[in-house]
């Protein structure tokens, strides 16, 4: 049982948070369930320079029945790979395990699922709490001035309730006249949803609805409202507290750029070399082949300037005054500075993150990386990914409805496939173990975006609070799509993007604002969400359990797809904290019976409590380890970051 297995993470409960630097010792501390068994040793197994070294660990006391043992790890590389090995006595002989940021393994395994140290700077520590509400502009709300806004001559002129296409030629050119002042007279609606973070798609001018076709980055689009619009939306949104975060396509403008009309037009020109045009410059590379959207080229050291290190670049443009944004996210970020056989992606990526914390220590930076993002995302460039495969995907396999027929990531699939929560979990596991502990925590957790279906399509009914309460609680921050909190519909992304029925209460297919407004305040009350650690108890069949961990308080989440009795034993809680879910639930949807052996779910359901918080025992190397400078062959760059974050 997974409860039962050796537990490591990131947290402070298991990391020395002395932030040591390249040369000096990291503490490291082990968990090992009582009931799962006694370890006669235990070894930190780390990679220094691609060679493996061995340091043994001591045991240094019980607490919430477990044995915990502390070991330390030189950090040698700015990216230190390490284990655990526990060495098992049994009649028989020995066995050794080894514990790594995939799970449990009687066989030694590929270093590439280690856990991760790194000095790459954290994303800042309002995202570790933050909820992210996600706008696309068009379809949210207007003001009393979007009347004025006329219908540009690409667009198809819609009434607030005209259906939404999500197939055919109008997906791109429906136009329902959102604009910026509109989000701004929404802000108080947010608020009230305990959102923190307003992330706008594109906000620049283009010729589609979606705007990711920019024609400048220089200026706000006017059928939004322009500068002056975003300027008042980000002053409104800080006076409540708020950041405001834009959407920027790194890899690509739209074909009425004005770079690519200069490039296409003067072949000589300066951004002619932004572009990949043919030898006859007759042709040129696009996204996906898509030839409104010209793909950008990195290599151009004139491009980087006007993008990213000018004084008034692309990126630094907006981080100032008077926008004052609060960070990026990088539309396929994945896809930036890749064409073939060139590949300078982390390059691009790393030289983004300089120029934005340059301007604002306190920004944030998160690329899009649809699938696996564990090999990009190192904390060196984006601090933080739009990902859907470790979180998103399989939480619409557990949760899929038979019925169901949605667009599944662009798989031949006519919808998720169902699995157990054993596969979820393997999953998730599998497809979060290349992050460091404060990537992971930066990562986007969504349901659904306005790329994807609507979560509301796909899940049974009742599924779609029970992942919104996983995406709270579990290391990410959450995002809710604009709608979700109306239970809209979609089948494809582009049928997704639906108009906020705001006034409109007949439109409205689920009200959830009430379950969503006390996920947010659980998640903004809980020292274990903001600061703790992570430890999955349970993943069998209908059932996922796992627990949110801290000195000061715990989170126990148990979610249901359908009826189920958990035996308390299988959730491997201590005796205080088995009698903590005798008390009522901080947060539930569904029925819940509690005896002496167990509890009775009904499904689908989530259940939530409060525990106290775990007891770990005193280091008794904690002075010696902290900042303890060894001596060592090593010499280290001063070009690398020198502080040390830890997984």
């Amino acid at each position: 049982m997974v409860a039962h297995h050796p537990h490591h993470d990131g947290s402070a409960l298991y990391v020395g948070r002395s932030t040591p630097v390249l040369g000096e010792r990291c503490s490291l501390r082990l968990r090992i369930p009582q009931v799962w068994g006694t370890a006669s040793r235990v070894w930190v197994r780390s990679v220094q320079d691609a060679e493996p070294r061995y340091d043994e660990a001591a045991l240094i006391g019980t607490g919430s029945g477990s044995a915990w043992w502390e070991a330390s790890m030189l950090h040698v590389n700015p990216v230190a790979l390490y284990r655990f090995v526990i060495e098992v006595q049994g009649a028989d002989g020995a066995t050794y395990w080894h514990l790594n940021n995939a799970g449990l393994h009687n066989r030694d395994t590929s270093d590439y699922n280690d856990f991760r140290i790194t000095t790459a700077i954290d994303a800042p520590a309002w995202s570790r709490e933050a909820v992210m509400y996600q706008v696309f502009p068009d379809r949210f709300a207007r003001s009393a001035a979007a009347d004025a806004h006329p219908t540009p001559e690409w667009a198809v002129a819609c009434d607030w309730d005209t259906p939404v296409q999500g197939r055919g030629p109008d997906v791109a050119r429906q136009f329902y006249g959102g604009d910026l002042d509109g989000v701004t007279d929404k802000l108080d609606e947010l608020e009230a949803l305990g959102v923190d973070i307003v992330y706008l798609t594109p906000f620049f001018p283009g010729r589609s609805n979606h705007r990711y076709d920019a024609s400048t980055f220089m200026s706000v689009d006017p059928l939004l409202g322009g500068d002056e619009a975003l300027i008042r939306l980000v002053e409104e949104a800080h006076a409540r507290g708020m950041k405001v975060m834009g959407d920027l396509t790194a890899n690509h403008t739209g074909d009425a750029h004005e770079w690519f009309t200069r490039a296409q037009a003067d072949p000589a020109s300066v951004e002619a070399g932004f572009f990949y045009f043919n030898e006859g410059h007759s042709d040129y590379e696009s996204w996906w082949g898509v030839k409104s959207l010209p793909k950008l080229n990195w290599a151009s050291t004139a491009l980087r300037e006007a993008f990213v290190t000018g004084e008034d670049s692309v990126v630094a443009h907006w981080l100032k005054a008077p926008f004052n944004l609060d960070g990026w996210r990088i539309d396929v970020g994945n896809m930036t500075g890749r064409l073939g056989a060139q590949d300078i992606n982390k390059e691009v990526a790393a030289l983004i993150q300089a120029r934005i914390l340059e301007i604002n220590p306190n920004a944030l930076l998160l690329g899009e990386e649809t699938s696996d993002a564990g090999a990009d995302v190192d904390g060196y460039g984006w601090q933080g990914a739009m990902t859907y495969s470790n979180f998103t995907r399989p939480l619409w396999q557990w949760l899929v409805s038979p019925d169901a027929r949605v667009d599944f990531f662009g798989t031949p699939l006519p919808a998720p496939n169902r699995v157990s929560a054993a596969v979820v979990l393997e999953t998730h596991r599998d497809l979060s173990s290349a992050f460091s502990w404060p990537v992971r925590n930066a990562n986007m957790n969504a349901l659904n975006t306005h790329d994807t279906a609507r979560a509301a399509s796909l899940m049974i009914p009742g599924g779609q609070v029970v992942a919104a309460a996983m995406s709270m609680l579990l290391p990410g921050i959450p995002v809710i799509f604009a709608g979700d909190e109306f239970g809209l519909e979609g089948d494809v992304g582009e049928a997704s993007r639906t108009p906020i029925p705001w006034d409109e209460p007949g439109l409205v297919v689920t009200d959830l604002r009430s379950a969503y407004a006390s996920l947010t305040a659980l998640r903004h009350e809980s020292l274990a969400v903001s600061e703790g650690g992570m430890r999955w108890l349970l993943a069998d069949g209908d059932v996922l359990a796992f627990v949110r961990e801290s000195a000061e308080e715990s989170i126990l989440l148990i979610a249901t797809r359908a009826a189920a009795t958990v035996a308390l034993e299988r959730l491997g809680l201590d005796d205080g904290s088995a009698d903590a879910l005798r008390a009522a639930p901080a947060f539930s949807v569904g029925d819940l019976g509690v005896t002496a052996e167990g509890l009775e779910l009904s499904g689908p359901g989530v259940y939530v409590w409060r525990l106290p918080g775990v007891a770990v025992p005193a280091s008794p190397n904690a002075a010696s380890l902290s900042g303890h400078k060894i001596p060592t062959r090593h010499h280290f760059s001063a070009s690398f970051p020198q502080r040390c974050t830890t997984l």
